[in-house]
């Protein structure tokens, strides 16, 4: 299971789920059209995806 850290304040976050399948979310990223790589956290079933959450005004880093 993907923990997401704040590497400011050390706070965590566990599982995160779809709202149409409640399958666990993947970490993932993608691309931009300017070239910047974007951590996201995605559906497996293709119902979407988030960008991967935020703490003290940073993204979170992922954690296995």
């Amino acid at each position: 299971m993907a923990i997401y850290v704040c590497e400011v304040c050390g706070m965590s976050l566990g599982t995160m789920t779809c709202g149409t399948c409640e399958e666990q979310l993947v970490h993932d990223s993608i691309t931009t059209e300017e070239g910047e790589v974007v951590h996201v956290a995605k559906c497996p079933e293709g119902h979407g995806m988030i960008k991967s959450p935020m703490c003290c005004g940073q993204d979170m880093t992922r954690k296995d």
